[in-house]
């Protein structure tokens, strides 16, 4: 058949019109049906973490950063979002959550979200609310990034590093851990994201910020945050998501979502006064900053264990999340001298690290936990962690620096330096946020 412009057109716009569900490829004998209340919740969820997104994550990180760049960061966030929800759905489920092959990546069943079944296997939620309540961790995990390179990043390179990011990185990690891979093999737990989120995110924005250089004039110029009330903002839309981020992980509106909710904001909230506490000690202050910083540490630190772990237990968390990120923020900083823009790795990837170990003490019954499975004790449970942080760890960080160089040759990594010196809101957009004349 000869080939033409015009019918590939035709065959691509057919294959994007494919609707979600292949049911003629579904064996019409199998009548699951969803529980609604279950699949209600988590479509709920599924806003709720795309809000952490939108615009949670965007005006966080946008009011830390100075005036000039904060438009930029509100289009990474967006353009971001954009293109990895379309990757996920064409190709990224699949990799993840198509059918366990080798332990590695998913089989190719669900290209498209094509043969979706009626019901996600081990859930009472129809496959398409999974898909979907899924794509929007894969949309906030390269988003987490964006903090690593504020300032300084071009827009292009940002844009075709997540798209890869996404496909090289998260997807496969996701597989290992959540989609019957290798590690879930070997008993390593993540309730919701400590590992798959916050440890990749974290491990490749310190790579990203080692590669790309400090900003100019760091640290000797002062660089502070434009806007600490936007930050607030945005730190108190996240802390609002995150409850659909760690309890629709339950995939269900039972006791676990509530539990998981309970032990998520009672975490943040013990980060957040840690945090506060220490700032008055060492500098006279508790600054906004530094309640929003606090708060996002105990996310992240409890992330991994929401739904395993009692309240109490939470509160302990809370409390190292609060004490270990801080004194993280200021190693990245002070000792090792990276400017982590937005101390990405010191909050995200420090606090999913440490909640995941902390994890394999607090699950046990005695703490008030689930209690370990079978043929799982302490010390089986907190080797399986670790084993599974330094693979993603080591994975993160290879493909991350391999991906950030190879892209680099097409799209250069960095504005100039008059383009940076102008801000990035008009040398990457043309725009600016504020009008002040």
């Amino acid at each position: 058949m000869k080939f033409s412009v015009k019918s590939f057109g035709l065959a691509a716009i057919a294959a994007l019109a494919t609707p979600l569900h292949a049911q003629t490829t579904i064996d019409p004998a199998i009548a699951d049906v969803a529980n609604s209340g279950d699949t209600a919740w988590i479509l709920t969820a599924s806003a709720l973490v795309l809000m952490m997104t939108l615009p949670g994550l965007a005006l966080f990180y946008g009011g830390l950063v100075r005036s000039k760049n904060f438009l930029s960061v509100l289009v990474q966030c967006m353009a971001v979002a954009g293109i990895c929800s379309v990757l996920w759905v064409v190709v990224g489920y699949t990799l993840a959550f198509g059918g366990a092959t080798n332990g590695f990546l998913g089989n190719g069943i669900n290209w498209m979200l094509g043969n979706l079944g009626n019901i996600r296997e081990g859930t009472s939620i129809p496959e398409s609310t999974f898909a979907m309540f899924q794509l929007t961790f894969a949309v906030i995990t390269p988003a987490l990034m964006i903090g690593a390179w504020v300032e300084r990043a071009r827009f292009g390179w940002v844009v075709a590093f997540s798209a890869l990011w996404l496909l090289v990185v998260y997807a496969p990690v996701t597989h290992w851990v959540w989609g019957g891979g290798w590690l879930s093999g070997l008993g390593v737990l993540d309730f919701a994201g400590g590992i798959v989120v916050h440890t990749t995110a974290g491990v490749s924005a310190l790579v990203v910020a080692i590669m790309m250089g400090k900003r100019m004039g760091w640290p000797k110029t002062l660089m502070l945050p434009h806007s600490p009330a936007l930050t607030l903002a945005g730190a108190g839309l996240l802390w609002v998501g995150w409850f659909g981020f760690n309890g629709g992980s339950a995939l269900t509106a039972t006791d676990d979502a509530s539990a998981a909710i309970i032990n998520t904001h009672i975490a943040a909230s013990m980060a957040a006064l840690v945090w506060i506490l220490i700032e008055k000690i060492k500098v006279g202050k508790s600054t906004a900053v530094g309640v929003a910083t606090g708060a996002i540490a105990g996310l992240a630190t409890i992330t991994p264990a929401a739904g395993f772990v009692g309240p109490g237990a939470s509160i302990l968390i809370g409390a190292a999340a609060g004490m270990v990120c801080f004194f993280a923020v200021g190693l990245v900083r002070n000792g090792f001298k990276i400017d982590d823009s937005l101390d990405v790795f010191a909050v995200h990837g420090v606090g999913g690290m440490l909640g995941s170990l902390l994890l394999a003490l607090f699950i046990g019954a005695g703490f008030g936990g689930t209690g370990y499975a079978e043929g799982m004790d302490f010390g089986s449970q907190f080797v399986a962690q670790l084993i599974g942080i330094g693979a993603v760890a080591i994975w993160s960080a290879v493909a991350t620096a391999v991906l950030g160089f190879g892209i680099s040759f097409i799209l250069p990594m960095r504005v100039s330096d008059d383009d940076e010196r102008d801000g990035l809101d008009i040398a990457n957009h043309g725009e600016r946020a504020w009008d002040l004349d």
